[in-house]
């Protein structure tokens, strides 16, 4: 059983979640704007929707943020390939559009 006290620090925990889970999805909202404008810029360029080496660069310098800010290496980047997949997506989705 737990008393009123632990059910009081769990609700806090949570609340704090919440809002950083709030955050995130704000953080994603804005970057995914911006990669909008960028598939757009690069359907009219002639660019293609992948860039390979940015990615990689990209992967790099977040698994370094990662491994300073004490997180898993991993899970950063699986995070952020997860995010480059679905912006490579919708470039070739504007790509396809503008054709």
């Amino acid at each position: 059983m737990t008393d009123d006290r632990s059910d009081d620090r769990l609700a806090a925990y949570r609340s704090s979640i919440d809002n950083i889970d709030a955050a995130l999805i704000h953080m994603l909202a804005e970057r995914f704007k911006i990669t909008q404008a960028v598939g757009e810029y690069k359907a009219v360029a002639g660019l293609p929707p992948a860039d390979p080496d940015r990615e990689a660069r990209q992967i790099a310098r977040l698994r370094k943020l990662a491994a300073d800010a004490k997180l898993d290496e991993e899970l950063a980047e699986k995070f952020l390939r997860f995010i480059i997949e679905e912006v490579i997506r919708h470039h070739e989705r504007i790509k396809n559009e503008q054709a």
